[in-house]
């Protein structure tokens, strides 16, 4: 489940990087790639899981790597009206760095040197982000049905694993339904 999961978010993030040089857009809600980004650092490097993860996260971090590069190239024109363009790359150290502290301090919080609740709460945020780029964009532009599922699939792969592991978390339990509930919703 491990394997197959992080199979789907690779094919997911490989979508997202494709789309986004072909439309000249980011294709991920920011705050969630803020987020994953420092889940993916920090459980590679700082904390770093057990083979397979430690590579599976590593190559998470690679592919956020450049989905980061497609925000800074891209995402100043589709923050052209909120933010002032002199703002732009402050708010996004700022942002990175605050996203980063709340990720390492969840896991010094909670004790939970694997990361799950950093890794479902922020894949929760996401969801319901995604849904919300679609509806504020008002069309598809960065986004694909196979996004979409290989999301789901990914996430819902990963939550029955983490299910098994780990039955009687209600926060956990909480979190894998949400996400699937959200994840349907932006296939929909």
């Amino acid at each position: 489940l491990l394997i197959v999961s992080g199979a789907f978010w690779v094919a997911t993030y490989d979508l997202i990087i494709k789309h986004r040089f072909q439309e000249k857009t980011f294709g991920i809600p920011i705050v969630a790639l803020y987020a994953n980004i420092s889940w993916e650092f920090i459980f590679s490097f700082i904390h770093p899981h057990p083979a397979p993860q430690r590579y599976v996260n590593i190559t998470w971090c690679l592919f956020d790597g450049v989905i980061l590069f497609q925000f800074l190239h891209f995402g100043k024109a589709s923050f052209g009206q909120y933010l002032p363009e002199t703002l732009f790359y402050p708010t996004f150290v700022l942002t990175l760095v605050l996203a980063f502290g709340a990720v390492l301090f969840v896991t010094y919080e909670f004790k939970d040197w694997y990361g799950r609740y950093a890794a479902f709460g922020q894949n929760f945020m996401m969801s319901v982000l995604f849904v919300d780029m679609l509806i504020r964009r008002g069309d598809v532009s960065g986004q694909s049905v196979y996004i979409a599922l290989f999301k789901m699939v990914g996430s819902l792969l990963m939550s029955i694993l983490f299910c098994r592991r780990n039955p009687s978390s209600y926060l956990l339990n909480f979190l894998y339904v949400s996400i699937l509930i959200f994840d349907v919703i932006y296939v929909i």
